[in-house]
């Protein structure tokens, strides 16, 4: 019996171990499978490539296949390739097996030479994230083809160039072009008042436009302007320049192409000088091929920056007494009518046209007189076609007393013309008769007047008590109450 359980231990321990064996050696004849993501790690770039060569940034898949991969990072100083290169390698592993390798790479073309910042970027390979803390690279001039007379021994050089012939890069140069930024004033010297126009120009030749783009302007003329203001002046914002370009002629009669980035006038407040930096420009210019074969058109752009020399514009005082508005002006008057009577309201126009601050003009004021009634006056700008300016005040009168009106007894402009350097008045010119009898002067009141005397007479003339909006809103906050009063009371029978 004791034997007999001793057998039976024996024979289950035996298909134990068995089992046991068996699963362990397929574990190992399988391996694990892999994840379906794979093994995503970044290859590591290049610090330092030539000007003829790319500069790479790659990321190597194993174990899967590639489902999605998010985009490549922009690096300034660079032009991104429009495709990526794809490289398979598959390595014989012991036991018969074979792994398969992806690489995808982004190639990036530099402009020009110089240092250039990688950022820190990120990129999603089958829903990895892998990241890069970024770094620095040195784009260097073309390395010259190796000479076969300081190779080494053995290594072949001179009979591959024998063969094959030396190496030909694409060498690119850059053509000349006559592009300039120039910053221009219409006056050197201007009087405390005096508007000066300055226009932010960029000159070229009809045929350096196949060689210039401009680059990133919004925010370089954001920046431009900002170096424009002058805090001791009234600035007045040009119209919008236009996307044509002028063609005028330069120094030696060339025709040049001028197109105009940015105005402004400018109406200096004191004495101080005006004073504008010098400004720059960065554009974007071609290199071209030294040796164009049948079908190269490619172009390499880099950057180019031209610089405007600072400008200064002296700002005179005003000569004693100092005090008057700054333009060149000239008056434009006119009456509503011919045949006036007392008691009759009709309008003047005293107009101003010329150029100048329009903002600093203001209405001249009428003085008070006997026997006649003013009212406004009513203001009204509008800029001409020529940049001038034309402003107009519209003064309401009402006469109480026959006779000759002048009107320039009444109103008149002193003003500094900057041309002239002397002070000037204009005066009017019209005279009218006013005819009727004679108004007491309690007829100047507005009852009387043609357009407020029947508005008057039409109105309601009863006191109405000064609370009487709380009034209203008291006896609406009772009506309200008594409505839901009945409301309340029909409910509770409904019940």
């Amino acid at each position: 019996m004791v034997v007999r359980q001793g057998g039976m231990r024996g024979w289950w321990l035996g298909c134990w171990l068995a089992g046991w064996l068996l699963l362990a050696g397929a574990s190992r004849a399988q391996p694990a499978a892999p994840d379906a993501a794979g093994q995503v790690s970044l290859v590591a770039p290049a610090i330092s490539v030539p000007l003829a060569g790319p500069f790479t940034l790659a990321f190597r898949l194993q174990g899967a296949a590639l489902v999605a991969h998010s985009a490549f990072p922009e690096i300034e100083g660079f032009r991104k390739a429009a495709s990526l290169t794809t490289t398979t390698t598959t390595r014989l592993l012991p036991g018969g097996q074979r792994s398969t390798e992806l690489t995808v790479a982004q190639r990036y073309f530099p402009y020009t030479e110089g240092d250039y910042v990688v950022p820190a970027f990120t990129i999603t390979v089958n829903g990895q994230v892998l990241r890069s803390a970024g770094g620095r690279v040195h784009v260097g001039a073309a390395s010259p083809p190796p000479d076969a007379s300081a190779a080494p021994p053995g290594t072949g050089v001179g009979s591959a160039d024998q063969l094959l012939g030396k190496p030909k890069p694409q060498y690119f140069y850059e053509p000349p072009d006559a592009g300039a930024l120039a910053l221009e004033a219409d006056q050197e010297r201007v009087y405390v008042g005096q508007g000066v126009r300055v226009n932010l120009y960029f000159y070229l030749k009809p045929a350096d436009q196949a060689l210039l783009n401009f680059y990133d302007f919004n925010n370089q003329l954001t920046e431009l302007l900002r170096q424009l203001r002058q805090p001791t002046t009234w600035e007045v914002t040009a119209p919008d320049p236009s996307p044509l370009p002028d063609t005028v002629r330069r120094a030696g009669g060339q025709v040049f192409l001028r197109f105009r980035l940015a105005g402004r006038t400018y109406y200096p407040l004191t004495k101080e000088t005006l004073q504008f930096p010098a400004l720059q420009l960065t554009l974007t210019k071609f290199k071209l091929l030294k040796k164009p074969q049948p079908g190269d058109t490619e172009r390499l752009a880099f950057y180019k920056t031209y610089a405007a020399p600072a400008l200064r514009v002296a700002v005179r005082p005003l000569p004693p007494p100092g005090a008057a508005v700054v333009g060149e002006y000239v008056l434009r008057e006119g009456i509503s009518g011919t045949r006036l009577r007392t008691g009759e309201a009709f309008t003047y126009t005293f107009g101003v046209e010329g150029s100048g601050n329009g903002t600093a003009l203001t209405a001249p004021p009428l003085p008070a007189r006997a026997g006649l009634a003013v009212y406004g006056p009513t203001t009204r700008e509008e800029i001409l076609p020529d940049g001038r300016f034309r402003k107009s005040f519209r003064y309401r009168l009402v006469a109480q007393r026959p006779g000759v009106l002048a009107f320039d007894s009444l109103v008149q402009l002193p003003f500094f013309n900057p041309v002239t350097a002397r002070y000037d008045t204009l005066r009017p010119e019209l005279r009218v008769t006013i005819s009727g009898p004679a108004r007491a002067t309690a007829a100047a009141s507005p009852a009387d007047d043609a357009f407020y005397g029947p508005a008057l007479t039409r109105a309601d003339a009863q006191l109405q008590p000064l609370d009487v909006y709380h009034q209203v809103g008291r006896y609406a906050a009772w009506l309200v109450a008594a409505l839901l009063g009945l409301a309340a009371v029909g409910w509770w029978r409904a019940r």
